[in-house]
């Protein structure tokens, strides 16, 4: 069983960065696609950033320009680069993987907590 561990996480004060990184326990192959969600309290989960298998990315309004998305397939990693950080941004993150080509298995991490103080 693959297992997702994101590490990174903290406590940052506004306008500060933070770099997010997640590992897959194992070897994954014919990854379609990595992203990250954030889930702040007593709200849904929601689409931080993707990246394709071509490398395609795409970020959700709010961090456009702030955020950065990577990923290194052959180490099973994927990364978020977080700058000018706001309040706004306190959210506990997840990471994601759909791998398997046409069968698109799905994955998730642990989840991280990020905090930003005013």
């Amino acid at each position: 069983q693959v297992q997702l561990v994101e590490s990174g996480g903290g406590l940052v004060q506004a306008g500060g960065s933070l770099r997010l990184s997640c590992v897959a326990s194992s070897k994954i192959t014919r990854i379609n696609g990595m992203a990250w969600y954030r889930q702040a309290p007593g709200k849904e989960r929601e689409l931080v950033a993707r990246i394709s298998d071509s490398g395609f990315t795409d970020y959700r309004d709010s961090v456009k320009g702030r955020f950065t998305i990577d990923r290194e397939y052959e180490k099973n990693t994927v990364t978020l680069q977080m700058n000018s950080l706001s309040p706004d941004d306190t959210a506990v993150y997840y990471c994601h993987v759909d791998y398997g080509g046409t069968w698109h298995h799905l994955i998730w991490g642990q989840g991280i907590q990020v905090t930003v103080s005013p």
